[in-house]
């Protein structure tokens, strides 16, 4: 069978790329917009989003390039609030999407009540972008209320990072569950090996009941940061699979992800 129509999350970077102090990860190997093209083909994937590598910070620069080259990509990216508008959106016209927060791992907490980050917030919203986040579950749990509240649309990784002795009880995935309710949040059935030892296909379940195929997502998390050697594509693909079992609805999901990354 096909691939999925839309991998939602992937990472494209070179070895010797600046990274910001105290990133979590300091690449040894290249993983290029080339590389990932090629596995979207391999795996008949038919489109692709760039997600913004949190140790690279505001340094857009490949994935603008990336865009430019392949048109049947997207991407999100970090951002300091002091962006302008003519920036953000030339960044929209090369196919940037949304904003991330990539907060795992890392110490500290963008207090997005201030007022610059209510102007970028609003700007996002303004532009039909979304906010995508990827924390710590008492974290995502903490910012989620506030970007809601800011009007923007939400994406939430990895199935919240749900805690595997809470389940369906960790913060992170109750946060998700919330954004599903408030018509604007999405949530990435992705990056199982990320929360060893939770019952992924009974969270699925729960997204499923709570808010259909039009709220979730499929993301890779290609080329699996600090897994690129116990983790395949393909193993995400069967994920995928076993997560949502029916091939209509996994369909449907695709769908949900070509009109929210804007390919529809």
């Amino acid at each position: 069978m096909p691939g999925p129509l839309v991998d939602t999350h992937a990472h494209i970077y070179l070895a010797d790329h600046p990274v910001i102090p105290g990133a979590t990860h300091h690449p040894e190997r290249s993983f290029t917009d080339g590389d990932f093209v090629r596995t979207l083909d391999e795996n008949e994937v038919l489109f692709g989003v760039i997600a913004a590598a949190s140790f690279m910070g505001s340094f857009n620069d490949y994935s603008l390039q990336a865009l430019r080259a392949h048109r049947r990509l997207r991407a999100t990216a970090i951002l300091e609030p002091d962006v302008t508008l003519p920036e953000l959106r030339s960044m929209d016209e090369a196919g940037i999407v949304g904003i991330r927060f990539s907060l795992r791992n890392y110490a500290g907490t963008p207090n997005l009540t201030t007022p610059e980050y209510q102007r970028l917030l609003r700007r996002v919203a303004d532009l039909d972008w979304h906010v995508h986040i990827f924390a710590e579950g008492d974290r995502i749990a903490a910012l989620t209320p506030v970007l809601l509240n800011a009007g923007v649309k939400l994406v939430i990784d990895h199935y919240g990072n749900p805690d595997p002795a809470l389940g369906e009880n960790s913060p992170g995935f109750q946060a998700a569950l919330r954004a599903l309710g408030s018509g604007r949040g999405w949530v990435k059935v992705s990056g199982p090996y990320r929360s060893p030892g939770c019952d992924h296909p009974a969270l699925a379940a729960r997204l499923l009941r709570e808010a259909g195929p039009e709220r979730l997502l499929f993301g890779s998390d290609w080329p699996f940061v600090g897994h690129e050697e116990t983790v395949t594509y393909r193993d995400t693909v069967s994920w995928f699979e076993k997560a949502i079992p029916n091939a209509a609805t996994r369909e449907e999901i695709g769908r949900t992800a070509a009109r929210l990354y804007r390919f529809a």
